[in-house]
């Protein structure tokens, strides 16, 4: 079972060389290689999580060269939940991206670069997932940021160039930081492995212990996008076509809250900076769900909910009991799903309505029921309603601050109340404008937007067409009959106009919908999965003797 854990990383980037080998000319062939990688990559997951839930921790050394000299990769419960979901979620938006290809004849997501780049991805999320030292966790970041370097920017458009070199200087400032951490590290303890450092940090001065501590929780807080470090997101997910975003917010701000889960739990025990963790946490959920009521575009207004429930993730992370470890492992889950399943309806959104800002769409609950249903579901268990998972994790936590009974832990439950309140007005406020009310008069177009910068093709017959009272004077369209495609330019970007939604975008949103459903649904056995987990998290001996074998 052990010779299993390389899989999930390797399959992936054995089928980038593949990707590449066959490039364009077998377009097909090269679909259905991702689709079987990643549907591979998922059944792989679950074996894991299977087996080191009955079994405990599975590990091997790569070359069979042992602690520090070798590469060691570790799944355990936590990190076998989270390649089990992050799998399931990259499958669904990879079938998403391949309808919006298939229909937009690939502008969005051009095959010779988008599919070896989610690859690519994949494989370094799964290695940070894995990783069972730092430097393989930094190599993890590395693949994976390399791959998000070129699906951000994918088309060339002015902003999302703009967008990618704030997230490319950013990310290199956190790689320099975690590269002089991981230095730190090892000139103290001598080895840069997991298993050893969490036998040998305890043996060194306070002072030296508190700065790596704090250095590795700066990295990671910058690539979850928490609070006060979280100013880049909101500029830089937005502009990236739909099923990029959605794997973007969806996933990859959540491998920042893993790591942080891993290294506090099993490096730094004691919770020494609880209290800072828990301002932060507090200062993220009321900071961003009041970035979140200001907007009036969907997207920017998703990122700034995506900062808010960061807090509740680090919330867990900063009480450090068990019902909190088990209550955050719940929320990191359910957000993954979540969180997702809301930006891929945002694509489908800007499909049908040809934008994405709240101000000039409407209606869309009797012009688009399906789509409407699509986006009720997920939003309401971001709000946390009941019985939904967004509710069992939310309650978790908050159950977990209650117990603690200190100041800053009801501070915390009280903030948690606040943003779940002020989420549910937040999306209350996305349904009545693009949904419930009437359309604006003069609403632009109804259908997906392509940010192109060759427009000459389709819009050869376009004119001049003043709409009053939208902001939008200027467009030029092509007249077509309704129910055919329609394009257009709006703002500088082409807009093709569809009265029908693609199958394959549909079907995967309502994928992800169920998977986040299914929480629900097993809700028992997945708050005992995610409790044992904890408690595996905070006895550390299982992982340490797998690792070490001793």
């Amino acid at each position: 079972m052990n010779a299993l854990v390389p899989l999930p990383v390797l399959l992936p980037l054995c089928a980038t060389g593949l990707s590449l080998a066959f490039g364009i000319r077998l377009a097909r062939f090269q679909r259905f290689i991702s689709v079987a990688v990643l549907t591979a990559v998922l059944a792989l997951s679950v074996i894991l999580m299977v087996a080191a839930d009955r079994q405990g921790p599975l590990s091997v050394h790569l070359g069979d060269f042992a602690p520090p000299l070798g590469i060691t990769l570790v799944a355990d419960r936590l990190s076998g939940l989270m390649l089990t979901v992050s799998s399931a979620v990259t499958l669904c938006v990879l079938v998403y991206s391949l309808g919006q290809g298939m229909t937009d004849r690939d502008k969005e997501t051009p095959l010779a670069v988008f599919h070896p780049a989610y690859l690519i991805l994949v494989s370094g999320v799964s290695c940070t997932f894995l990783a069972g030292d730092l430097v393989n966790l930094y190599v993890g970041f590395e693949i994976m940021l390399v791959a998000s370097f070129v699906l951000l920017t994918l088309g060339g458009t002015g902003p999302r160039m703009r967008a990618g070199s704030t997230y490319v200087i950013i990310s290199l400032f956190s790689s320099m930081l975690f590269l002089t951490a991981i230095a730190m590290t090892y000139a103290a303890t001598g080895t840069a492995n997991f298993a050893q450092l969490a036998t040998r940090l305890a043996d060194l001065p306070l002072g030296v212990q508190t700065l790596i501590q704090a250095m590795l929780l700066t990295v990671f807080a910058i690539k979850a996008a928490v609070f006060p470090l979280a100013a880049w997101l909101p500029d830089s997910y937005p502009t990236a076509p739909a099923p990029v975003t959605a794997v973007f917010a969806g996933l990859l701000t959540k491998v920042g809250v893993y790591c942080m889960l891993r290294t506090e739990t099993l490096l730094f025990p004691g919770n020494r900076l609880g209290d800072l963790l828990m301002a932060v946490a507090l200062a993220s959920m009321v900071i961003g769900i009041l970035g979140a009521v200001a907007q009036t575009d969907l997207k920017r207004l998703l990122s700034f909910t995506l900062i808010s429930h960061i807090g509740y993730m680090v919330f867990g992370i900063g009480l450090a009991t068990r019902e909190a470890y088990g209550g955050a492992i719940v929320y990191v889950a359910h957000h993954i799903t979540v969180q997702t399943t809301l930006f891929l309806v945002a694509g489908l959104i800007e499909r049908r309505g040809g934008t994405t800002e709240l101000t000039r769409l409407g209606d869309l609950a009797r012009a688009a029921p399906m789509l409407a249903l699509l986006f009720f579901v997920p939003a309401m268990n971001l709000a946390g309603i009941p019985p939904l998972s967004g509710f069992i994790g939310k309650l978790g936590l908050m159950r977990a601050g209650v117990a603690d009974g200190s100041a800053w832990a009801w501070v915390l439950v009280a903030g948690s109340a606040a943003t779940s309140l002020l989420t549910l007005y937040v999306v209350a406020k996305v349904w009545n404008l693009a949904f419930w009310r009437a359309a604006p008069p003069g609403q632009a177009a109804t259908g997906t937007v392509l940010e192109s910068g060759d427009d000459s093709d389709d819009d050869s017959d376009a004119g001049p067409d003043d709409i009053p009272g939208t902001g939008d004077e200027g467009i030029a369209t092509a007249r077509r009959p309704e129910g055919r495609a329609v394009a257009a330019t709006l703002h500088e970007r082409a807009v093709t106009t569809t009265s029908r939604l693609p199958h394959p975008m549909v079907a995967a949103t309502a994928a992800t919908i169920l998977f986040a459903l299914a929480f629900t649904v097993f809700a028992d056995p997945l708050t005992a999965y995610t409790d044992r987990a904890a408690a595996e998290l905070i006895q550390r001996t299982p992982y340490i003797l797998e690792v070490l074998g001793r």
